[in-house]
């Protein structure tokens, strides 16, 4: 199944964003907390790829056992990061040959301790440009990009910012998932802009539930995302108490779903940070579509 299929007409699509884990205890608990999610039937399952390559290996062993266990369609993050224009085509036919049939197609953070991006030698630079590969030379695949609602941090104003999407989905994409947000008058804002300068595929917004102060502060501030005063208050209220940061959290990912719910959008991604208990919560206290 190619991506866009999750959101034909008449369908909703649920969609869950996984990373590999570091030690075997983790992916153990991954596939525990995977296994619940499959409950609420996603349409779909994504992984991301670590900076400069390093979860290469792992990151295809993760959605194709995934594919493999649940027989679900998967899709794996790609990045321009570290990596020869032949490597991407080394990743992409060995993704194929697992059954992945999907990429999430990035240009990638730069590595650690590096404040800006540099292509690797016979790479790419730019994440349309790993659309058109993608596109001209594995075509089967499903391709989904990212879009950002508040504006990626190093574009130098939100027009630019969507005019480099319109690059993306002019060369090849088949829909947006966006980066999290926890205001949702970013996402319809950020919807309209982008169907006024004719971005038509399915923009799908991505949803974080917070459970923990600082680290959701952190996250927030590393891709710009803005946190309401009066939810940050709300958590600054049980700073100290991580089960009531958690219900706080849960609470505001559940009225902030339920609204985009109902203002019909074509799905909603998780980003589950390999838990499965919050996205439960959210998806129990919400009506979804179907």
């Amino acid at each position: 199944m190619r991506l866009s299929e999750a959101y034909a007409p008449g369908r909703f699509g649920l969609s869950f964003e996984l990373f590999p884990p570091k030690t075997p205890r983790g992916e153990e608990e991954l596939f525990r907390h995977v296994a619940e999610l499959i409950a609420f039937k996603p349409s779909y399952i994504t992984c991301t790829y670590g900076a400069g390559g390093s979860t290469r290996d792992k990151t295809l062993e993760i959605v194709s056992k995934v594919h493999q266990e649940h027989r679900i369609p998967v899709a794996s993050h790609l990045t321009c990061v570290g990596a020869s224009a032949k490597q991407l085509r080394d990743y992409l036919r060995e993704a194929w040959a697992k059954g992945i049939k999907n990429i999430v197609a990035l240009r990638g953070d730069p590595p650690q301790g590096e404040t800006t991006f540099r292509p690797t030698a016979g790479g790419l630079r730019y994440a349309n440009e790993l659309v058109a590969l993608i596109r001209e030379e594995f075509p089967e695949f499903g391709i989904a990009v990212a879009g950002y609602p508040e504006t990626h941090i190093e574009a130098s104003n939100a027009r630019t910012d969507l005019e480099n999407l319109k690059r993306k989905v002019d060369t090849g994409a088949d829909i947006v998932i966006t980066q999290l947000f926890y205001d949702n008058s970013h996402f319809f804002d950020f919807l309209d802009r982008a169907q006024a300068i004719g971005i038509d595929i399915p923009i799908i917004p991505g949803v974080l539930p917070v459970t923990n102060l600082v680290q959701i502060k952190r996250i927030a501030s590393l891709c710009g995302a803005e946190l309401p005063e009066a939810f940050t208050n709300d958590l600054d209220r049980h700073a100290d108490d991580t089960d009531g940061q958690f219900k706080v959290g849960v609470a505001h990912a559940t009225e902030q779903v339920q609204e985009l719910i109902g203002a019909g959008v074509a799905g909603i991604h998780f980003y589950v940070l390999n838990k499965s208990l919050a996205t439960a919560r959210i998806l129990s206290g919400v009506s979804l579509p179907g």
